[in-house]
């Protein structure tokens, strides 16, 4: 929701043409994608440029969703859209983005309250998500939903600011220069919050301190900056452009505004608190790893600034989640999956998480909500008109409402809804809902706790867990697709369980996120794929004329790769079906050579029931410079093969030659489509553009025991490991039939457990393996990353002699796959 706005106002003061339809130009909510509206008659719709399509396209779906308010690009002003639209309201402009960023600053503009503007490199959205936790204490707050601090995202945040808030939190996030200058304009914050500075867009930016600049871009106007003055060269930046009344510094040292030092506590963390005028404070944390420990101290002293005592910044403290703060998809019981978002509860981000659920394969059973009061939302009547809407438009097939609110307006809810009073009332009767593979949403305020009611729906699987972070995987597939010309398809490879990561979930997440084809190793894959609800084609790298009738039921495109097996299929059906035909230029593995190609396309002319959607080949050296010239030999085999083939037949077939590093290397031969493999999960074998790419999965498990050993001491099957001295080591719930290789033993590989990297100490066992924790103040249940950020997927897969292949697609079934949007 927004504070009112008419558009003919706003349009007075923009550049563009208006046409006015209708007197009905009260917004008071805004969209940029046409599937999500819900109340068309208070919507406006702004058509984005997209990375597949134009918004204004898409005009004519938000018309018949009642819209009658737009914002277009002057191409969509024709008379043809205009008689579609026919009623309606247009401002054409030439930057839709810019009218859509304006929008939002007016929208700002009329919020009295705080705002508190939050960037840095890593830590954003903890750091906001907490703060926000910590002045719900005290304050009604709106922030940024999830992590929309991109062009389009703050001025969708900035967009939800209403007079009922009392405090605005926002994230502003850039890639390049020139970015921040219009999120500035946006934001206009009261309080700066820099977080951190990293790596991350380094390859757009001349050096850090041009980094810094760009960000601090941000607190042009700002009262007060907080931040870490250990940070030497943001501090040295603030200390030189802004005064010393408006930096509000903290360290572990002495000579900040604020001292925090931090002191073990058993289980929990103490941070110790001094002001300027010696004033002490001591906080109690449960977290007990650096990056937590960090955030939570820039939390501290921003809620001070903002008024907040020390006593209500303990109590918030006390309610923050001590695992993932994001959308995660978690095996629950009786084949159910449920998606946690159990930490938070607004409306803006019940529609996040209602559109994220809606993007994982739908189930065989019921579409289930369940959802506690929002306490931080205002009027509740509002709130319960909105919540039913969104019910309605994501087809919720059973609600559940926790809480006495909706007890006392269960009757505006539809009849089969169910309603407790509290937590632990749904807690003792959970089995009411009678869950069986149904597709569970759990979204409640903090102060619900609804972690316990995710714990009892969650399967009591292996506490080894694969992440797979899809805001990554979007990322990935984004930057691979811009590296070739628009027109250019992508197909992704999902063979292997996509490797290893689950077929069915990515399958689905790349058909809303815009690949065109996806490409399995056997039939039994693609029939998967369907069951699973995924429509987009797909083709088959291992199938035969024996498995005809599977193909054509679930419309696989088989790759035919010799001339039997070509006339085989010839032979085998009548009906129409689409094959790849894979061509060998140097691979030497399959495909037809230069000689089978006149026989082939008889077969092809003579039967045309079989069609040509493909022709392909594969890259053997790709990755390799030094084998560019034998790479170039294989593109232009290619080129000279398909121009034959094209020159006999008359179909025009998808022609696709690069993988992963061949659309890095070889981009000016993309041809009509290229194949996305290991790139999609932030791997570039290549090396050349590893910087550019996020790592999309991570491979972490618990600690189950730690032992004190003394020098001398023998550790695992054949004795193989040693203690130098007298040390601890910790017992991990992972072994090789996790997918955690032998080859990691002995100190081979290391694992990081809070910060710190802890060797392996003598053989990896099927199910444990035992790594060295000496003086690393380690616990049972404290959580170590096997790959990750550190080490790396490439980096553990070097240290072993393999590649980063082998080791996702040895990951076992048994390991937990969770799926995470930020």
């Amino acid at each position: 929701m927004i504070e009112i706005i008419h558009l003919h106002t706003f349009a007075a003061n923009q550049t563009g043409y208006f046409l006015k339809g209708t007197a009905a130009d009260r917004i008071e909510q805004v969209s940029i994608d046409s599937r999500k509206i819900q109340n068309g008659t208070q919507t406006l719709f702004v058509a984005l440029e997209g990375t597949r399509s134009s918004g204004w396209h898409f005009a004519k779906d938000a018309y018949q969703k009642n819209v009658r308010n737009y914002i277009l690009p002057p191409e969509a002003n024709s008379p043809e859209l205009i008689e579609s639209l026919y009623g309606a309201n247009m401002l054409f402009c030439d930057a839709p983005l810019e009218a859509l960023q304006a929008l939002a600053t007016f929208n700002r503009e009329k919020f009295s309250g705080p705002v508190a503007g939050i960037t840095g490199s890593n830590g954003k959205t903890i750091v906001k998500e907490w703060l926000a936790q910590v002045l719900s204490e005290k304050y009604r707050v709106w922030k940024s939903p999830k992590s929309y601090n991109s062009q389009i995202g703050v001025a969708l945040s900035a967009l939800g600011m209403e007079s009922k808030h009392q405090v605005t939190l926002l994230e502003a996030g850039i890639s390049k220069p020139g970015e921040m200058q219009s999120l500035a304009a946006i934001i206009q914050p009261d309080l700066g919050i820099f977080t951190s500075i990293g790596s991350a867009h380094d390859e757009h930016f001349e050096d850090l301190e041009t980094k810094i600049a760009e960000k601090c871009q941000l607190f042009a106007h700002c009262k007060f900056i907080v931040y870490r003055k250990d940070h030497t060269k943001i501090h040295r930046y603030l200390e030189q452009h802004f005064t010393s009344e408006q930096l509000v510094s903290w360290s572990e040292q002495t000579g900040a505004d604020y001292t925090l030092a931090l002191r073990p506590d058993g289980r929990h963390t103490k941070i110790l608190l001094i002001g300027k005028d010696l004033t002490t404070y001591t906080f109690s944390s449960p977290f007990r790893d650096p990056a937590s420990l960090e955030n939570i101290r820039q939390v501290i002293v921003s809620a001070l600034v903002l008024g907040m005592t020390a006593a209500s910044i303990q109590k918030g403290l006390d309610l923050l989640h001590a695992v993932d703060m994001r959308l995660t998809v978690k095996q629950g019981i009786q084949r159910c999956q449920i998606v946690d978002d159990s930490y938070n509860n607004d409306l803006a981000g019940l529609e996040i998480a209602l559109e994220f659920m809606n993007q994982q394969r739908q189930p065989e059973g019921r579409k289930i909500l369940i959802l506690s009061e929002m306490h931080q939302e205002g009027k509740r009547q509002l709130v319960l008109e909105r919540t039913i809407r969104l019910l309605k438009h994501y087809r919720i097939d059973l609600f559940v409402g926790v809480g006495k609110t909706f007890e006392a307006y269960q009757d505006v809810f539809p009849s089969d809804s169910r309603f407790y009073p509290d937590t632990d009332t749904l807690q003792q009767n959970i089995s009411e809902l009678n869950l069986k593979d149904d597709l569970v949403l759990v979204k409640g305020a903090r102060t619900f706790q609804f972690e316990r009611i995710v714990s009892s729906l969650e399967a009591q699987v292996h506490e080894t867990v694969l992440e797979i972070n899809l805001n990554s995987i979007r990322h990935n597939f984004n930057y691979y697709k811009q590296k070739v010309s628009p027109g250019t398809k992508v197909m992704v490879m999902v063979k292997a369980f996509a490797y290893g990561s689950g077929s069915a979930e990515i399958g689905n997440y790349l058909q809303q996120i815009g690949a065109d084809y996806l490409s399995v190793a056997y039939p039994d894959e693609g029939v998967y794929l369907r069951e699973k609800g995924v429509s987009l084609p797909i083709m088959v790298m291992n199938s035969g004329a024996r498995h005809i009738d599977l193909l054509l039921q679930h419309q696989l495109e088989p790759v035919v790769y010799e001339l039997n097996a070509l006339r085989t299929l010839a032979l085998a059906t009548k009906e129409i079906v689409s094959i790849h035909l894979e061509l060998d230029t140097g691979m030497r593995r399959l495909g037809l050579e230069e000689q089978d190609l006149k026989e082939a396309i008889t077969i092809l002319e003579a039967h045309p029931n079989i069609r040509l959607a493909g022709l392909f080949s594969h890259l053997a050296t790709a990755d390799e410079a030094i084998h560019d010239a034998f790479s170039r030999e294989q593109l232009a085999l290619f080129e000279r093969l398909r121009q034959e083939i094209r020159s006999k037949l008359s179909c025009k077939p998808l022609c696709h030659v690069l993988n992963s590093a061949g659309i890095i290397g070889y981009p000016e031969f993309a041809m009509d489509m290229v194949r996305l493999g290991i790139g999609l999960y932030g791997i570039e074998v290549s090396h050349k553009e590893q910087a550019k790419l996020q790592l999309a999965v991570t491979l972490k498990t618990v600690v189950s025991q730690v032992k004190f050993l003394k020098k001398g001491t023998t550790i695992g099957y054949g004795r193989k490991g040693v203690m130098a001295d007298d040390g601890e080591i910790a017992t991990l719930a992972i072994g090789y039939a996790d997918g955690y290789d032998r080859r990691c033993s002995n100190g081979n590989a290391y694992v990081q457990i809070n910060g710190k990297r802890a060797a392996t100490v003598g053989t990896i066992c099927m199910d444990m393996c035992m790594v060295d924790v000496t003086g690393m103040g380690v616990r049972e249940g404290d959580e170590a990353i096997i790959f990750g950020q550190d080490p790396t997927l490439q980096q553990l897969a070097e240290k072993i002699g393999t590649i980063p292949y082998e080791l996702l697609t040895s990951i076992g079934r048994r390991v937990k796959r969770l799926y995470v949007l930020d």
